[in-house]
């Protein structure tokens, strides 16, 4: 069979690739395309276009870049129709992909999607249009599945790929990895301030504000693999922060506390057991924007499933190094950091256990065969 898979971001890249080997598996003739990265690419198959090519964030800087993401959404559409794929898999990276999927399904080609679109954080309007252009949809949370039974869509919850990508990581030796790195024997908190350029910018200064405040710890960042480490020198200047690039899952298994900017990390954090607080600051513009259009009482992940504040969210202007201070004081402490290890024993079930990746490829394998 000949699929075609699009995935946007670091996340996807890794979400990605464990479908990919998972689909070699089911498919020994599997002939797989795909936008993505690394990750994708050492899976195998064929990589097409790498996500940094399209690493926008916000609607500002969308907007900004709009004549490149036209051209490289006309790419894709004669990429797909040279191809002739028997399934076009969409990952997340909802902005650029319901824009393909509509003209796919135009088009007959048969479509599926792994990570829904964000449609239950806001404008759940378009549920209609993907109903309309996704012929199949497997999701990795769980009030997703209810959420889309609303709107008589029926869709397959197959749990997370995190769960799996975790679990198969081999052990760290932390005296081995301090040591590789440099680092002293302080306990460690590690700063997540995200993957792209205007998040990091955003997230990082305000969080080595603390470095001195927390003087008994040692502060490491987790480099994003699609940035250099010169772009966060111009941040960093001369802060006493470690740097490890693109090492984020090694450096969260040796970690006592973390830094967090909303996202996927936010749930690779807890999968972890690493007591958090979680950050976000966008442009004042994109933020306004976002705070009318999403209906959500939560941002992180963690707090979405479990539906209860298990993690402090500090978002816009409660985003400040006070705040910052005061919270990692709290998750410091003895009483709240096994409050959040037992919140995040539960959180873990709610995801519905191991073998996200094989279940979707399953799925995918069963139904081409049906269509043959």
């Amino acid at each position: 069979m000949k699929y075609y898979i699009l995935a946007g971001e670091a996340s996807g890249d890794l979400h990605g690739s464990n479908l990919i080997k998972a689909l070699q598996e089911k498919d020994k003739d599997a002939n797989i395309r795909f936008w993505g990265g690394d990750l994708m690419q050492q899976a195998g198959g064929q990589l097409v276009k790498h996500y940094k090519e399209r690493a926008f964030m916000g609607f500002t800087e969308v907007l900004m870049n709009l004549r490149k993401i036209f051209k490289l959404i006309a790419f894709c559409k004669i990429d797909i129709a040279s191809f002739k794929p028997d399934v076009i898999v969409f990952i997340d990276n909802s902005g650029f992909n319901l824009r393909i999927a509509k003209w796919a399904k135009a088009q007959n080609y048969y479509t599926n999607y792994y990570i829904s679109p964000q449609v239950w954080a806001s404008r759940a309007s378009r549920v209609k249009a993907i109903k309309r252009d996704i012929d199949a949809m497997y999701v990795i949370l769980p009030f997703v599945k209810p959420f889309y039974e609303k709107y008589n869509y029926n869709v397959s919850f197959v749990g997370h790929p995190l769960i799996d990508a975790i679990a198969n990581r081999g052990q760290v030796n932390e005296f081995q990895f301090r040591k590789t790195h440099q680092l002293s024997e302080k306990p460690i908190i590690a700063l997540l301030p995200g993957s792209r350029k205007q998040e990091i910018t955003n997230m990082l200064s305000v969080m080595l504000s603390l470095i001195h405040d927390f003087s008994d710890y040692q502060f490491v960042i987790a480099g994003a693999p699609s940035q250099d480490f010169e772009f966060y020198k111009s941040i960093i200047k001369n802060k006493n922060v470690a740097f490890i690039s693109n090492k984020t899952y090694d450096l969260l298994s040796v970690s006592y506390a973390a830094l967090v900017t909303s996202g996927t990390a936010t749930l690779e954090t807890a999968l972890f057991k690493v007591p958090q607080v979680v950050c976000y600051k966008g442009s004042t513009i994109s933020y306004h924007i976002a705070k009318r259009i999403i209906t959500l009482k939560f941002i992180s992940l963690v707090n979405l499933v479990m539906d209860k504040e298990v993690v402090t969210e500090l978002i816009q202007n409660n985003f400040n190094k006070r705040r910052l201070k005061q919270e990692l004081h709290k998750i410091l402490g003895t009483s709240n950091r096994e409050t959040m290890f037992n919140a995040y024993y539960d959180l873990e079930k709610k995801l519905g256990g191991k073998g996200a990746s094989e279940k979707t490829a399953q799925l995918i394998f069963n139904a081409l065969k049906t269509k043959d």
